[in-house]
């Protein structure tokens, strides 16, 4: 296949690498100072040092060049970068999209795929490329599963079947909102769970708040239309339990971070990435409170993200909820 990743981050750069061995693989960057030194250097030592770029992946600053008989554009920028991306590509005639970017569009409060709605002609086919995976691993060739989500589930299972791999394990879900619910608001929880892991409240509490963290955000998700079941697979508690739990989690270094006492100027200089759920929580929040979902966690997070609650007060907040009897939500 034919396959243009665009965005050369960590994550964009990992794919390249790991799908060089089976596919023709374009990798684009707006920066063309970016590309030179990865043309030069072969790797990409800004993002994902380390780990050599296969000579077979050509790398591209001009978009039209890398897209010029594509099959298959994957979006790997952060999802800040996803609308002007698909406005991109619908100028193209590139067939298949699919979306790695987790969160929810800033200011807007979309999902990806109706933002995507907006701007991809109607016989694009479409979907979002989500699950437990960091990139570091990926690019290593460790194994991995990943869940293609799409309206269409005959596209998913033909993506699937395309770049499936031993290594790269894909499964289809047609459960598009509920796959993307999953992606975004497990790294919120993945704040949260580095907040109270900083405060050193211990393993029990860390369980505790990863199980209903999962509730949160499958109530968000069903309410946005997606499936209970869906957070039970990969794209939920699987990337959960990864982002919450996982050293190399750049959201739980933030809530580490903060349990320091620093502010969130400084945990995100200090950090020198994009974690994404600074931008999901406040969204995440604003759309529970629309919604009217029952989100405690993401509120808190929210509320220390805004300088309204230092970490130690919303953990204690949150400890000081009445009890309630258990159920899935």
């Amino acid at each position: 296949m034919k396959l243009c990743i665009l965005g050369a981050g960590a994550w964009g750069t990992a794919l390249a690498v790991a799908y060089a061995a089976d596919h023709e693989v374009r990798l684009w960057t707006r920066d063309e100072g970016h590309a030179a030194e990865m043309r030069a250097s072969g790797c990409n030592e800004r993002l994902l040092p380390g780990i050599a770029l296969p000579a077979s992946v050509s790398i591209h600053e001009d978009l039209s060049a890398a897209l010029a008989g594509c099959e298959l554009a994957l979006i790997a920028t952060p999802i800040a970068g996803l609308r002007a991306s698909l406005a991109a590509l619908a100028q193209s005639s590139v067939p298949a999209v699919l979306w790695a970017c987790k969160g929810f569009e800033q200011g807007s409060g979309l999902l990806p795929h109706a933002v995507a709605r907006e701007l991809l002609p109607v016989g694009v086919a479409r979907g979002a490329f989500s699950g437990p995976s960091f990139a570091i691993e990926v690019a290593r060739g460790q194994p991995t599963a990943i869940t293609v989500a799409s309206d269409d589930l005959a596209f998913a299972q033909s993506v699937v079947s395309t770049l499936h791999s031993p290594r790269l394990r894909l499964y289809a879900n047609d459960d598009l909102p509920g796959v993307e619910v999953g992606g975004a608001v497990k790294n919120v929880m993945a704040i949260a769970t580095g907040v109270c892991d900083g405060l050193g409240f211990g393993m029990n509490a860390r369980a505790a708040l990863i199980t209903r963290g999962l509730a949160e955000i499958a109530r968000l998700g069903v309410a946005l239309g997606g499936r209970t079941a869906t957070f039970m697979g990969l794209a939920g508690m699987g990337d959960l339990i990864l982002t919450c739990t996982g050293d190399l989690s750049r959201n739980r270094r933030v809530g580490l971070l903060l349990a320091e006492g620093r502010t969130l100027d400084e945990v995100l200089a200090t950090l020198g990435h994009v974690a994404e759920g600074v931008p999901t929580a406040r969204e995440a929040a604003a759309l529970a409170t629309r919604l009217g979902v029952d989100m405690p966690i993401t509120q808190a997070v929210a509320a220390v993200l805004d300088g309204r609650l230092a970490a130690a007060q919303a953990v204690e907040q949150l400890l000081a909820r009445d009890p309630k009897v258990e159920t899935a939500g």
